[in-house]
């Protein structure tokens, strides 16, 4: 199979009929081999019924229905693993992505050879105070500290090599930095594309503001899993040594100051460094030791889905 067109949606039924006529339009008119696989996370509207009946249609739809609302991450990661193209399309239910694009995402990853192409909406029509300027913050935040060079991280619009999708792990918000994944698992040959971004045509959008909170916070947590998640003992560890090694000077100093000159004649538990010697002493063991839990964990994790399906159609 070409191609895998992953959408994940929510309350998205007035868009999904047209949206459907227009990937397989352009699929047909390509004569790409294709599956589009719609990940319903928890609708309270009729999106699902939609689906069900796109799927009797056609049976080149497909579709995964979750039991309640487990979040883009983890309806991408369900996509994702159900996906058989041997080039992946990630794309908005919203028809704010443009179906268009998909022959030449395509063609980047198959004849140049990408791991990985995002798509950069470079002209947006949406909120500039609400959208557009903390977005250009957020994408600079990530630029800077993931080492991707990339220009919108969060665009929906994304084409993948097969075996990026198989080898990464999209859980929590990390659907944002999906290219950020891609690169710690060894997959660095990732491209930019402008795409043509359209106005929404039904409903309102699912995010707020507080995106871009998670968003940052997102940020660090992969920034930290990036440079220490293999290792966190390294950083823990350390960490416990060096507050431990500061205790004990002062606690060194203490006792020679006690046994040889006692200049104060104050006992050692009315001075202030007695106090910092057990503090600093206190905090780097419990660094140390989260250090080395850090590794039990990481050696024993257990890798579980974080979703539950309540229907699958034509799989």
């Amino acid at each position: 199979m070409n191609i895998s067109v992953v959408i994940p949606l929510l309350n998205e039924k007035e868009s999904l009929p047209e949206l459907y006529d227009w990937i397989a339009k352009v699929m047909r008119s390509n004569h790409f081999s294709y599956e589009i696989i719609f990940i319903d996370d928890g609708s309270t509207d009729d999106s699902w019924n939609v689906i069900e009946q796109l799927s009797q249609k056609d049976s080149n739809v497909k579709g995964i229905r979750f039991f309640r609302n487990f979040g883009k991450s983890q309806a991408l990661h369900a996509g994702f693993e159900k996906s058989q193209g041997d080039v992946v399309i990630t794309m908005d239910a919203d028809l704010q992505d443009n179906p268009e694009e998909i022959p030449e995402l395509y063609n980047m990853i198959v004849k140049d050879h990408y791991d990985l192409v995002s798509g950069w909406k470079k002209k947006r029509y949406d909120s500039v105070i609400s959208k557009n300027l903390p977005s250009k913050l957020f994408n600079w935040a990530a630029r800077k500290t993931s080492g991707v060079t990339l220009n919108d991280f969060n665009c929906g619009l994304k084409a993948y090599n097969r075996n990026v999708v198989k080898n990464i792990d999209v859980h929590g918000e990390m659907h944002r930095y999906i290219p950020v994944l891609a690169k710690n698992a060894g997959f660095s040959n990732i491209g930019e594309k402008i795409v043509l971004h359209q106005a929404r045509k039904y409903g309102s959008t699912k995010f707020g503001m507080d995106r871009f909170v998670h968003g940052f916070l997102d940020l660090l947590t992969i920034w930290f899993i990036s440079r220490f998640g293999r290792r966190p003992m390294h950083l823990f560890g350390a960490l416990g040594v060096i507050m431990f090694m500061i205790g004990f000077g002062f606690t060194l100093y203490l006792g020679l100051d006690k046994l040889f000159f006692n200049t104060s004649g104050r006992l050692i538990t009315e001075r202030p460094q007695f106090y910092m010697a057990l503090s600093t002493m206190i905090i780097g063991t419990q660094f140390f030791i989260a250090g080395f839990l850090g590794e039990i964990i990481l050696r024993t994790k257990d890798d579980k889905k974080r979703y539950l399906i309540n229907e699958e159609l034509n799989f």
